[in-house]
């Protein structure tokens, strides 16, 4: 089995990515004999926040962004596993652009898998040049989606390196959760602006007249770096957005991070998922397939992975910016059962397939290919 290094955000950072690459740790390191190194990618702040001993014993070395010495001892750290898989998000690494990134591959002897968790269809000159370099250094390139793939095609990236894997979720545990009597709407994930939450504030206000009237939770934190730069503006604006409408009994933000077992119960209580966001280029999004996967029907706009897996399927694709459009949808699934029970049925055939053990599976067939001898 190979040892595998992980170049990514990591706890205790609270991000997407994170969280994805705890997942994955956790289901390659799950295999017989099978070792990981993580190196954990930091910020400055949160460096000078934290103390330097680890106690999670998988962190070989943290990479703060900016850190010329950090880099060569990250390097020096992955170069001694068997496959290393790098996480790519342009804001988690220092430089322009993130481009600290291709000193740490540039530096590598082992095979990388590198996985892409955004891909824009129309960058920055500085954010293709990154891109295509950081794939040149690759020996395989994961996206989850198929439109991500696609997006590839207008880089100049060596598509027999493309991968296309989806993003996993957690096994289904099989214990249910107790419904409110009044219908629940939910959204999750770290909060900022772009979320689009107040467009599904305003959703709310249109679906009054429904007896029993839904609640509209919003769960998760606002995003550290949001937090960092504007403080709570953004979350201050959308109390006042609720006080406004007069929707104070009808819609909550709750501000923690849950954990994994909180947040499955949450979801599992969920009549509708809605997922707002004003971005159109989001080409990953692991709350919309853990959604999916938990058999709640979601309402999304039409960011690019949402009308990959909703049109037709677990939910509807929405306009953005469009609060009547969401009512209406969310209006749709609250009161016509059979396309709510339609919905959860195909998300959830959804589940088995995406599973972190699976996935992992098919990291390790890449990793197995990567490694394979070369037949002279």
């Amino acid at each position: 089995m190979p040892r595998f290094g992980i170049l990514s955000t990591f706890a205790p950072t609270r991000c997407g990515i994170a969280t994805f690459s705890a997942s994955l740790g956790a289901a390659l390191e799950a295999q017989p004999d099978s070792r990981l190194d993580i190196v954990r990618l930091l910020e400055p702040g949160e460096a000078d926040g934290w103390s330097i001993t680890h106690t999670d014993p998988r962190i070989a070395a943290d990479l703060v962004a900016g850190d010329a010495a950090g880099l060569r001892h990250a390097a020096a750290v992955l170069d001694g596993c068997d496959v290393v898989v790098v996480q790519h998000e342009y804001g988690i690494y220092g430089g322009i652009d993130g481009d600290e990134v291709l000193g740490v591959l540039g530096a590598l002897t082992p095979p990388a898998i590198v996985v892409l968790h955004t891909v824009l269809a129309a960058p920055t000159a500085g954010q293709r040049r990154v891109l295509e370099q950081l794939c040149s250094l690759a020996a395989a390139v994961v996206v989850m989606t198929r439109t991500a793939a696609g997006l590839l095609g207008g880089y100049t990236i060596d598509p027999a390196k493309v991968r296309v894997i989806p993003h996993g979720v957690a096994p289904k545990t099989g214990v249910g959760t107790a419904h409110p009597l009044r219908p629940q709407v939910l959204t999750w994930g770290l909060i900022g602006p772009g979320k689009g939450i107040e467009w599904g504030i305003r959703a709310m206000a249109q679906l009054a007249d429904l007896l029993p009237r839904p609640t509209y939770t919003v769960i998760g934190q606002t995003h550290p770096k949001v937090l960092a730069k504007d403080g709570e503006r953004y979350r201050d604006g959308l109390l006042a957005l609720i006080d406004r409408m007069g929707l104070a009994g009808s819609v909550r933000l709750d501000g923690r991070y849950l954990e994994p077992e909180q947040l499955a119960a949450a979801v599992d209580a969920a009549d509708v998922v809605v997922l707002p966001y004003d971005s159109r280029d989001q080409v990953t999004s692991g709350v919309l397939v853990e959604a999916i996967a938990a058999g709640v029907p979601v309402v999304a706009t039409a960011f690019p992975h949402a009308r990959e897996l909703l049109d037709p399927g677990p939910g509807l694709v929405v306009a953005h910016e469009d609060p009547r459009a969401i009512a209406d949808a969310v209006r749709a699934i609250l009161t016509q059962r059979d396309l709510a029970d339609r919905m959860r049925a195909v998300g959830s055939l959804t589940a088995a397939e995406t599973s972190w053990p699976e996935i992992a599976q098919r990291y390790m067939v890449i990793a197995a290919d990567l490694l394979a001898p070369v037949a002279v």
